[in-house]
């Protein structure tokens, strides 16, 4: 059995009833929730008082999910992406499949393909794109480990996962790029 087993079960059912989980990724703990489901991701925006004209990260598992998910992907993407060290979200042109509100106002959708063993076992396990923002309230500082996390956070999700919250590792957010349709990439985050 995996040491996150429980936590797996647990997120699942939290995900599937349209709930938010809070949990770690490759970058920072997050609040995640169902990436084609509205309304949950109406309550993350509530639950950070963020602005939702201000796009949110979807984590993937594969390649082959950015595929389900972007309308015309340059495949040069992935070439990129695998020579790459930190992790790093991707905005492609094109979203689909996905909530709505989940996108930009110019229909780009922000996806990074997650590399944390849990994740990718949650979002293989879900079978669809889990939304994943920094786990802390618009205009704060992302928190750097689970103990930084403000309470209020905690409490205005369904589920906290178990896993990983005694680490004290520094994490950092991803890298943020923007592959432009001329194959030029423009960076956004270093």
């Amino acid at each position: 059995m995996l040491p996150f087993q429980q936590d797996i079960d647990a997120c699942l059912d939290v995900l599937q009833k349209g709930g938010l989980i809070l949990y770690p990724t490759d970058t920072i703990w997050g609040i995640g929730c169902d990436a084609t489901n509205e309304d949950a991701v109406k309550r993350i925006y509530q639950l950070k008082h963020r602005a939702d004209n201000k796009a949110m990260i979807v984590l993937v598992a594969d390649e082959k999910d950015i595929l389900r998910h972007v309308t015309q992907p340059d495949l040069q993407i992935f070439d990129y992406i695998k020579g790459v060290t930190k992790p790093t979200t991707v905005i492609y042109e094109g979203g689909v499949g996905l909530a709505s509100n989940l996108l930009g106002v110019d229909g780009s959708v922000a996806i990074r393909i997650c590399g944390d063993t849990f994740c990718k076992h949650l979002i293989r396990r879900f079978r669809k794109p889990i939304v994943s923002t920094s786990a802390n309230l618009s205009g704060y500082p992302p928190p750097q480990c689970f103990r930084d996390i403000e309470p209020v956070i905690h409490e205005g999700v369904d589920y906290v996962v178990k896993y990983r919250r005694d680490e004290e590792d520094y994490a950092k957010p991803s890298s943020v790029i923007k592959w432009e349709k001329d194959g030029s990439l423009s960076i956004i985050r270093p």
